[in-house]
């Protein structure tokens, strides 16, 4: 995992996913677009944010301190990769 000082490029709408984790048998999930800062051609990370944390809101230039975690896996002969942001914490 790492934690970066990121800045908001957009955020989708939070929606529902099946999960076999929760107990409901379903989790919310939210997309993040983060930029590194330096300008707008800095690498960006689109993110999931998931449960409690995909109801929060972040506008467009806000920024945020945000712990993420990368992955990958593989479905059906398919290699993916995927960003979580387990934490993200607006600054002031």
């Amino acid at each position: 995992m790492e934690t970066k000082i990121l800045k908001v490029v957009r955020q989708g709408e939070a929606f529902s996913v099946q999960s076999a984790k929760a107990e409901t048998g379903s989790i919310q999930k939210c997309n993040i677009v983060l930029r590194e800062l330096g300008g707008k051609f800095e690498n960006e990370y689109v993110c999931a944010m998931l449960g409690s944390l995909a109801a929060c809101r972040f506008y467009e230039g806000d920024l945020v301190v945000a712990t993420l975690r990368f992955s990958t896996h593989e479905y059906q002969g398919q290699t993916f990769q995927e960003v979580l942001a387990t934490d993200i914490v607006k600054m002031k």
